[in-house]
């Protein structure tokens, strides 16, 4: 591991820093701790911690010892000092004093010595900050110290490794008991670097930013080097002779790892997947003793919030059986879901009043393929994805050097459900349509984009499928998030495929399908070119069923329902005059979509359809307006607002539709009438 300061930028931030009213050592202490926190083998997402010692300003204007301190929960690679509030130093030295200090009283000590009371929290191990005198002090999770640590003689390898350097502390939960233990430690020896914190991570010292970061950098790199002499490597277990594909694989696991009735009858927990592969992860999920080092515990307490305690853990997918795969893996799911009640169980009066956490896997390994993380979003489960390939990393060096070890299932029951932690997470509350994927076709169309951005505000993952692959991608980034952009033709069975493949092995699966892609043609019905007829069926019928089949295929491999939505235009019950082209196969359309309603209800997957007229978008063009007006003897604004309610129709209302039947549970076959009110085209 190479320091990455360089001086010139290092004298850019405290310049850049110096016109917001800020002191160097602060703008050095945010410039160092973005160093630590980009690089991945250090800390990731919200971990570790940084501070300095400083004097700085009350709201009153007095000057007073101070400690900006990382934030609880804030990124270290993107930190400002906004994230780096002050507390007063002296009044957090006299609480050494105390023999005992419970979670909640420390709290409530670090937030009222905040110097601004709207700061963020300071991190939970403030105190060992405080407690410890050197000006800088960084903590990180380095993957290569964890494997030297996460060992039954973990002190003598430091001792090896490090010498009288660093000091070494046993492992003890982070709070007011760890802080005196590591300032006690540092009295027996005032001349250390850092010190080893047993099963947690290792902290470094120093007069300036600088010293305190290489030396980290330093202490690490010793770390490395010493796992980079071990010659143990795993064992592979014999594999099928060919492995199914992610895209066939990724729905049955997360078909598994669903909750049935969440929350209501049909209302199912469902998580969005991440899939990881490399050589590394291939050699760990492979090795014939994958069971016992995999399920021996977490890297670092730290993980236990994002990872769970341990991983769920399935047979190889042999391409040709995934019957007897999705067998396996649900008794797997359903195993790792009677495992976790039980240790709730057994180690709930440890934290009383505890809730516990629904009993799903957030990571997930399969031999032959790699691993999946698991989390009610795009965001978390790519966090978990990202934990637990540090974690792989880690255990990987960790039985290179000897066997791996962590803390007792007692204290990692304690780091999950430590309120103090988990307040990393944030209070939140779950969105509609949180954990399903949404498919959105003709998604950079006017209807479609609307549709694709109302599920996504619902907490749905979205991709949008359309025929202008560039157009898609751009709508995607408006929407933001995980949002993704896909080129798809609906009318090609084989571009069909490949993008549903494309959206489960970016997200694991598919909950939800808006069939929206389309075009008009016109013409009497007696003189049209059958070519014009035939070519409208291929995209406005022959389209919805491809994609309606590719989205039953990947349902049923779930296991978990889903919902078939298609947009059905007025015509199917209503035809318009010189619009046979158009309502022909949408008129086929409505009968496909109840088809699949009778057919699919069984295995809980609801079809239905909205009934949408006169939109302005793509296909209702300025141009298309006005040919379509004067065929019914109207001016524009007439045929725009020519209904019961005299209102002009937007794709935002079809939209709302759209989000109103995938949030009815017990609704399928239905057909919701957008259109200001037509009798005409009222089916009942």
């Amino acid at each position: 591991m190479k320091s990455a300061w360089i001086d010139r930028d290092a004298q850019s931030a405290v310049d850049h820093h110096a016109k917001s009213g800020n002191a160097a050592d602060l703008a050095l202490r945010v410039y160092s701790t973005r160093l630590l926190g980009r690089d991945p083998k250090l800390v990731l997402h919200g971990g570790g911690n940084t501070s300095v010692k400083t004097t700085a300003r009350e709201l009153t204007g007095a000057a007073v010892p101070a400690l900006h301190i990382k934030g609880s929960g804030w990124d270290m690679g993107a930190i400002e000092p906004a994230g780096m509030p002050a507390v007063r130093l002296e009044p957090l030295l006299t609480m050494r004093a105390r023999d005992t200090l419970s979670d909640d009283d420390m709290a409530r000590v670090l937030r009222s010595t905040l110097l601004d009371p709207q700061a963020p929290s300071p991190s939970v191990e403030t105190l060992l900050h405080a407690f410890v005198p050197a000006i800088f002090v960084d903590h990180t999770h380095a993957t290569a110290v964890l494997s030297l640590i996460d060992q039954p003689n973990a002190a003598e390898l430091c001792a090896e490794v490090y010498g009288a350097r660093v000091g070494y502390v046993p492992y003890i939960m982070p709070g007011f008991a760890l802080a005196k233990a590591a300032a006690d430690m540092f009295d027996k020896n005032p001349k250390v670097e850092g010190l080893i914190l047993d099963k947690h991570g290792i902290f470094s010292f120093g007069a300036t930013a600088r010293e305190a970061y290489e030396r980290m950098i330093e202490l690490v790199t010793l770390a490395e080097q010493c796992v980079a002499k071990g010659r143990k490597s795993f064992a592979p277990v014999k594999l099928p002779a060919t492995i199914a594909p992610v895209a066939e694989v990724a729905p049955i696991v997360r078909g598994a790892c669903t909750l049935k009735d969440f929350g209501g009858e049909g209302a199912h927990k469902r998580l969005i997947l991440e899939f990881r592969t490399n050589d590394e992860i291939l050699a760990f999920v492979n090795g014939k003793d994958v069971a016992h080092y995999a399920l021996a515990g977490v890297l670092t307490p730290d993980h236990a919030i994002r990872t769970k305690s341990w991983p769920m853990i399935v047979p190889a997918p042999e391409a040709g059986k995934l019957a007897e795969f999705k067998a396996a893996v649900h008794k797997a799911a359903q195993d790792f879901i009677d495992k976790y009640k039980s240790y709730f169980e057994r180690n709930k009066s440890r934290s009383p009043g505890a809730k516990m956490h629904d009993p799903l896997p957030r990571v997930v390994l399969v031999p032959g393929l790699g691993i999946f993380g698991l989390g009610e979003s795009a965001k978390a489960a790519r966090i978990a994805a990202d934990v637990y390939e540090a974690a792989i990393e880690g255990i990987t060096g960790a039985e290179k050097l000897g066997t791996f070890t962590s803390i007792a299932e007692v204290d990692m029951f304690d780091m999950e459900y430590w309120s103090l932690e988990l307040a990393k997470l944030g209070a939140r509350k779950a969105l509609p349509l949180e954990g399903q994927v949404a498919v959105v076709t003709g998604g950079a169309g006017a209807i479609g984009v609307a549709t694709a951005k109302l599920f996504a505000a619902a907490g749905a993952e979205v991709a949008l499928l359309d025929l202008d692959a560039k157009a898609a991608t751009e709508k995607a980034k408006t929407i933001g998030g995980a949002a993704i952009g896909i080129a798809c033709d609906v009318t090609d069975a084989a571009s069909v495929r490949a993008a549903f493949d494309q959206v489960v092995a970016t997200f694991g699966g598919v909950d939800i399908v808006v069939s929206n892609a389309g075009a008009a043609w016109q013409g009497k019905i007696g003189e049209v070119d059958e070519a014009i007829l035939r070519e409208s069926f291929e995209l406005n019928f022959f389209g919805h069923q491809k994609i309606a089949q590719a989205a039953v295929k990947v349902m049923l491999a779930q296991g978990a329902g889903g919902c078939l939505l298609f947009n059905v235009s007025k015509q199917a019950v209503n035809p318009g005059a010189n619009f046979g082209p158009y309502g022909l196969p949408k008129a086929a359309l409505l009968f496909l979509v109840r088809q699949y309603a009778l057919d699919y209800g069984a295995d809980g997957i609801r079809a239905n359809a909205v009934n949408a007229d006169r939109i302005r978008s793509g296909l209702l063009t300025d141009d298309f307006i006005k040919e379509r007006a004067k065929a019914r003897g109207l001016s524009e604004q007439d045929y725009m607002s020519g209904n019961l309610l005299a209102r002009e129709v937007t794709a935002q209302d079809v939209a709302q539709a759209f989000l109103a039947q995938a949030l009815a549970l017990k609704t399928t076959a239905d057909v919701t009438t957008v259109d200001g009110g037509n009798i005409a085209a009222a089916l009942r």
